[in-house]
């Protein structure tokens, strides 16, 4: 039971990573109906800011863990931001009137120019950090086993759970969450009552790369190693998350984040580690035979 809480613990943590970045790809889509794959790169963009900034504030002799994490943050997502917005600019706003393919195509190869700038810009080795946050909370203690909850766990689930509360009150009860909505259901009648679809689509894409900014300081601060390959493998498993909590649904995102950290969890732990993404995998294609739409998503209308 020791080993079980604690594996549980640890499935929340990184399901709670997943989520976030998962919450980026379904606030896309649902505005505009594609998949943003250059997601899981600014992610990973993020996570370099955030060793970068860590080292800086280390010369500085800067102790306070909290002011630390404060700026981190705040300069991981202001430029993340930034990249999202260029990737809306550069690869989603010309192609919106072409074809499906077209935009998808786009996304890849902005996913690529990225993993590479990042790969000459700072190398092909992992950027490691000391440990930023250390020590936590005995649960459990048995003879054999100690159960932990790190401080920073705490904090990623913490933050998540925060971060999830304040965006479902933003697209539920603010003026920009109508906004995000009308354009979700109609573009074209959106804009004739008003609403600056531009502007609301390049927010929605800032706002997702926030996000994807806190998942990556939160990677660098628990794992303490970052490399310019991270990006595409959690971009994949947040991906799958979105799809599998159902693509479009907030509150899905978050779970299927949270199914598949427990997944990968205790498959590692009890089965086989290396075939935890063959585990992931396998059951998001049961999902998708079962219940095309995911867990909590809806089935899609065809618009006439």
């Amino acid at each position: 039971m020791a080993y079980a809480l604690q594996q549980l613990i640890n499935g929340l943590t990184l399901g709670a990573m997943y989520g976030l970045i998962a919450i980026g790809y379904t606030m896309v889509y649902g505005i505009i109906g594609m998949i943003n794959f250059a997601h899981g790169d600014i992610f990973m963009v993020s996570a370099f800011i955030a060793v970068t900034c860590f080292t800086l504030l280390a010369a500085a002799d800067v102790s306070s863990i909290p002011l630390a994490l404060m700026f981190v943050l705040v300069v991981s997502m202001f430029f993340t931001s930034a990249y999202g917005w260029a990737v809306e600019r550069v690869a989603y706003r010309p192609l919106r009137g072409s074809t499906r393919l077209a935009p998808l195509i786009s996304a890849i190869g902005m996913s690529i120019f990225l993993q590479n700038t990042v790969q000459l810009t700072q190398g092909a080795r992992v950027k490691p950090i000391p440990p930023v946050i250390e020590g936590g909370i005995e649960l459990w203690q048995t003879p054999d086993f100690t159960v932990q909850i790190g401080w920073s766990q705490l904090l990623i689930i913490v933050t998540t759970v925060v971060l999830m509360v304040a965006f479902t009150w933003m697209i539920t009860h603010t003026a920009f969450g109508r906004q995000q909505r009308s354009c979700e259901q109609d573009r074209t009648m959106a804009a004739l009552l008003g609403v600056n679809v531009d502007r609301t689509i390049s927010l929605t894409f800032m706002l997702g790369a926030a996000l994807a900014a806190v998942a990556g300081v939160m990677v660098t601060v628990y794992y303490g190693v970052v490399d310019f390959f991270i990006g595409f493998l959690a971009g994949i498993k947040a991906f799958t998350a979105a799809v599998l909590g159902g693509i479009g649904s907030l509150p899905g995102a978050m779970l299927g984040g949270l199914l598949i950290g427990l997944i990968e969890s205790f498959w590692a732990a009890y089965l086989w580690a290396e075939y935890k993404d063959v585990a992931t995998f396998g059951i998001l294609c049961l999902v998708l035979m079962l219940r095309p739409s995911g867990l909590l998503g809806r089935p899609e209308v065809e618009k006439v």
